[in-house]
């Protein structure tokens, strides 16, 4: 009789693959060099664009490039330098990644901004070919989809915690010469009302208020499934914006507003971009924060086609406080919903809109 208690499965080849991955780097990187290559999923667009005639031959493969780029999120090596010095004094992942001659600096911001379309498509190439994978590891988490917002902080000098200590310092000492009284949070907030909106050497890096503080960053949004592998990622840049007319970056002074509304707005354009790219992905269950709790994105999320299908079977997504009513006389139940003041298990019902008076 066969033991099935040692068969192998999906699952436990993942598991083992991620206690490599971060206990033991290079037997990982013996495993990947064994059973993943690279080169298969370069397509042949990539090569030839790669490889087309330029006048001289290329010092290092399209291979080499891309694997040592891989090799370097690996190991979180944070610049392109470190990652030349430890290619330089290592032989063997030389030969894993398929170099002969290394490529310096400049060679290699030229082939991410040569290349940058290719490179994009590579990656959505393989959300395709992940998906099967992430279903056969675990059905039920794979069939979750969530959206999050997050920045990336640039190298600006707005980013300088002098920066900012300087606005404060002369408004501190403007409201004592005034001989006006004010907390700390409030000359905290009257700063980042103070700060421009955009960085002086990039405009498309923004004021923004990410990961709990005020930055300058490129802000961007991204879809992981319930097992936390991404799935799709776009900044919300002048690109972004033309392809969605309808997502405007309003300039506010509340941090709060701030994240709570861009957040909010979005979730369509995101989506929508998501599941362009991969028309036969479906995923029944949508999850988010508390800043995408409005009425159009349960509407998008939820509501029926003509066939009777929906993008999601289900949304959970927490009320946002920031939404609640603050008048005593309209009360609102724990969906969210305005019910009688005189008895709340009665919720109030959508009577139409008034075009002359522009009310509900």
């Amino acid at each position: 009789m066969l033991n099935y208690e040692n068969q192998l499965n999906l699952g436990n080849i993942y598991s083992d693959c991620s206690h490599l991955f971060e206990e033991q780097k290079p037997e990982f990187l013996n495993l990947m060099n064994t059973y993943l290559h690279i080169d298969d999923y370069i397509s042949w667009e990539f090569k030839r664009a790669f490889y087309a005639d330029t006048g001289r031959p290329r010092d290092c493969s399209l291979l080499g490039y891309i694997s040592s780029l891989v090799l370097q999120k690996i190991f979180t090596i944070p610049t392109d330098s470190l990652l030349i010095l430890i290619l330089t004094f290592s032989p063997d992942l030389r030969d894993i990644c398929s170099i002969s001659k290394i490529p310096d600096n400049s060679q290699y911001t030229r082939f991410k901004q040569d290349f940058e379309p290719f490179l994009e498509k590579l990656f959505i190439d393989l959300v395709d070919i992940t998906e099967p994978i992430c279903k056969a590891i675990d059905p039920i988490l794979s069939d979750m989809i969530s959206l999050d917002t997050s920045g990336i902080e640039a190298y600006v000098s707005e980013n300088n915690a002098k920066y900012i200590n300087r606005i404060i310092k002369k408004l501190k000492a403007y409201f004592k010469f005034k001989g006006i009284s004010k907390s700390d949070d409030d000359i905290y907030k009257q700063a980042y009302k103070s700060m421009p909106k955009v960085a002086e050497a990039d405009h498309t890096i923004r004021k923004m208020y990410a990961n709990g503080h005020f930055c300058y960053a490129r802000k961007f949004g991204i879809v992981t499934n319930g097992l936390g592998i991404p799935r799709h990622i776009d900044f919300f840049d002048d690109d972004f914006k033309s392809r969605h007319e309808d997502f405007i970056f309003d300039d506010v002074d509340n941090p709060d507003y701030d994240k709570t509304v861009h957040d909010s707005k979005c979730l369509k354009p995101m989506l929508s971009d998501f599941y362009n790219l991969h028309p036969s992905f479906k995923h029944s269950i949508f999850l988010g924060d508390a800043a995408f709790d409005s009425v159009n994105n349960y509407e998008f999320l939820l509501k029926k086609d003509k066939d009777g299908s929906s993008l999601f079977d289900k949304a959970f997504i927490p009320l946002n406080t920031r939404a609640t009513s603050d008048k005593p006389d309209c009360p609102i139940d724990d969906n969210g919903i305005p019910v009688c003041p005189m008895d709340s298990s009665l919720q109030m019902k959508y009577n139409g809109f008034s075009p002359e008076k522009r009310t509900n």
